[in-house]
C-alpha cells in the first residue's frame, strides 16, 4: 500500500516537567514508528499561549510531526491521543502536493520572502 503524507500536532498540558514532556513526545514518536510511519520532519514549538483556555489552562507545549504512513495508522494514533491525559488537544491532517511543497519551502526558509526577479537590480 502506498503511504500517505500526514501532519499531526498535539498540545501537552503546561504543568509537565521537561522530562515528562520529553517522555510524552517520545511516546508518540514511538507510536508512529512502531506502526510503520516514516518521520519526515519534527518540530518542537515549545510553550505557547492558547487562543482560548482549555481545561482552565492558558498555555501548552506544542509538538508537530510530519510523516509518511498507511492510512490505518491514524485511528491508532487518535486512540493513543485520547487515552493520554497529558494531551489537551490534537489534530492530524492529510497533506496534498501543495501542502508538501509549502512545508518544504518553509523548512528551507523561503516562506514569507518575496521572489527575486531578474530585474531586481534595476530599481526605479
Amino acid at each position: 500500500m502506498f503511504p500517505n503524507n500526514y501532519e499531526t500536532v498535539f498540545i501537552l498540558t503546561p504543568v509537565l516537567s521537561d522530562a515528562q514532556m520529553k517522555d510524552a513526545v517520545d511516546k508518540f514518536r514511538k507510536v508512529l514508528t512502531d506502526n510503520g510511519a516514516e518521520l519526515v520532519h519534527e518540530d518542537h514549538m515549545g510553550l505557547r499561549k492558547l487562543a482560548y483556555p482549555i481545561q482552565h489552562k492558558n498555555t501548552g507545549y506544542y509538538q508537530l510531526f510530519e510523516f509518511k504512513a498507511p492510512g490505518t495508522i491514524i485511528e491508532k494514533l487518535n486512540t493513543e491521543y485520547l487515552r493520554d491525559e497529558r494531551i489537551i488537544r490534537h489534530l492530524t491532517i492529510s497533506l496534498d502536493k501543495h501542502a508538501l511543497a509549502y512545508n518544504d519551502r518553509k523548512r528551507n526558509g523561503l516562506v514569507g520572502k518575496k521572489k527575486q526577479t531578474e530585474n531586481a537590480g534595476e530599481a526605479k
